[in-house]
């Protein structure tokens, strides 16, 4: 297995993931501030220059878009109890991560961290910042108020979701340095507990 990942990106996720399942798997780092994602040795892998880029095989055929990749290693590996309750726990775990993945991420953050794609003028960036920003606060509220677990988000325990969450948590946590509501910040917290989540930044060199 390999993992195309670019290191604090959203690809985080997915490597903890990886590091729950515990089978060996090789990281292929991707520059992103660099623009590896559109040149030519990546673009032969993932034409659509996105991390994470999946490689079950090694060789073989790549599978793209966080969700889908989320869902393979969780059903592919039902040892690792990242889905739960059948088709309705996998409908509830995809509903979760799609919310993170569909409207966290870009909404709140690539429009927070890349202003330029959402707004022609440079002068109008700090109006899209601030809008961002905002969206942060109101999508982690949701979550706080859709929240169906006790420790983790679902109500079946941890799963892929919780480590879907966990790249937003750390990009408003660490990176941004905005509060999140009680709750999830004590998920935050109990995520840099778990030994997957400590060995995935470290191999990444972010800072637990």
């Amino acid at each position: 297995m390999k993992l195309y990942y670019s290191p604090g990106a959203c690809s985080l996720g997915i490597h903890v993931i990886l590091e729950e399942i515990g089978k060996p798997y090789e990281l292929s780092p991707v520059a992103l501030k660099d623009g590896a994602q559109h040149k030519p040795a990546f673009q032969g892998v993932n034409p659509k220059a996105k991390v994470p880029t999946f490689d079950p095989e090694d060789g073989g055929a790549v599978l793209t878009e966080f969700t889908a990749i989320a869902l393979y290693l969780g059903l592919s590996n039902p040892e690792a109890g990242l889905i739960h309750e059948g088709a309705w726990g996998v409908a509830r775990a995809a509903e979760a991560v799609d919310y993170i993945t569909g409207t966290v991420h870009p909404h709140a953050f690539t429009r927070q961290f890349r202003p330029g794609n959402f707004v022609a003028r440079e002068e109008d960036h700090p109006h899209a910042v601030k809008v961002a920003r905002e969206n942060a606060q109101k999508y982690f509220g949701v979550v706080d108020r859709l929240w169906a677990g006790g420790d983790w988000w679902l109500k079946s325990g941890y799963s892929i979701a919780d480590a879907a969450l966990f790249f937003v948590e750390y990009w408003q946590i660490r990176r941004v340095g905005e509060p999140v509501p009680p709750r999830i910040q004590a998920h935050f917290e109990r995520m840099l507990a778990r030994p997957a989540v400590q060995r995935a930044l470290q191999q990444e060199g972010l800072p637990a």
